[in-house]
């Protein structure tokens, strides 16, 4: 018998292809394995990610939608809330509940109401405005804050490497 997750996210993957969202598409990485998916992220228009195409890999555990997943871009991506190795570092895939550092809010946290579709439009919304006030890749948010003009060549950079692929 399936899992809570497995139907839940089954139903998300065919909700998603049959109701396309403006600004990414989502599928699975492997036809049978319904816990790794594969998305592309347009870069937000007016942005300086604007024209890229930002591929990564979405794992949910099995404990989904208890759990949050975690999001990797495979893509070269240079941002202020993308550690290096290009996991993605929002408030929305945090572990529920209160934050241990005391940064954040639980209520800015992991709800299980949180679906595919809800989680990328959050990272479209990451790259239109960082959050430079806890980064996971301090040197780009410092660059951010700095020396903006050479924040955006390196962006412009990953962003022509993203349309070559």
């Amino acid at each position: 018998m399936a899992s809570q997750a497995t139907l839940l996210l089954q139903k998300q993957l065919k909700h998603l292809c049959k109701n396309p969202v403006d600004g990414f598409s989502a599928g699975l990485v492997d036809d049978n394995n319904v816990f790794e998916w594969s998305v592309t992220i347009v870069g937000p228009p007016d942005t300086v990610y604007e024209g890229g195409f930002f591929n990564a890999v979405m794992s949910f555990p099995h404990d989904y939608p208890n759990s949050p997943p975690t999001v990797k871009f495979t893509s070269e991506i240079w941002h202020p809330n993308v550690y290096p190795d290009g996991t993605v570092c929002i408030s929305i895939l945090h572990p529920p509940g209160e934050d241990p550092n005391g940064y954040e809010l639980a209520s800015e946290r992991w709800m299980p109401i949180h679906t595919v579709e809800s989680i990328v439009l959050s990272i479209i919304s990451m790259l239109s405005s960082p959050n430079d006030e806890s980064p996971a890749n301090v040197e780009a948010a410092k660059e951010w804050r700095e020396r903006r003009y050479e924040f955006n060549k390196k962006v412009s950079r990953c962003v022509r490497r993203s349309q070559e692929m």
